[in-house]
């Protein structure tokens, strides 16, 4: 199992169009299969801070999911948007 959480802040009048990107590649990502993965996404107490949490089964899937064509134009548009230095992704080991 990979387990992945990332984190990132953007600026607030971003939020808004961040949220709809995000919803468009989740809509995407319901067409794949439930069982190989779970991917959530939360807005922080700040209002402008995302946390991505991704579970995949193997790294095939991972590598699927990651490159739903939505999924990677949300990533493109975040990335436009000014992150300055924000974005972090951290590999946790499950327990």
């Amino acid at each position: 199992m990979i387990n992945v959480m990332v984190t990132y802040t953007v600026k607030p009048e971003f939020v808004s169009e961040n949220k709809a990107n995000i919803q468009k590649f989740l809509d995407d990502f319901k067409k794949l299969d439930p069982a190989a993965f779970e991917y959530k996404v939360y807005l922080k107490e700040d209002g402008v801070t995302f946390l991505h949490s991704s579970n995949y089964i193997n790294e095939e899937v991972q590598h699927e999911v990651l490159n739903v064509p939505s999924f990677k134009e949300f990533q493109r548009l975040r990335d436009e948007s000014g992150l300055n230095g924000s974005h972090k992704v951290e590999i946790l080991q499950s327990i």
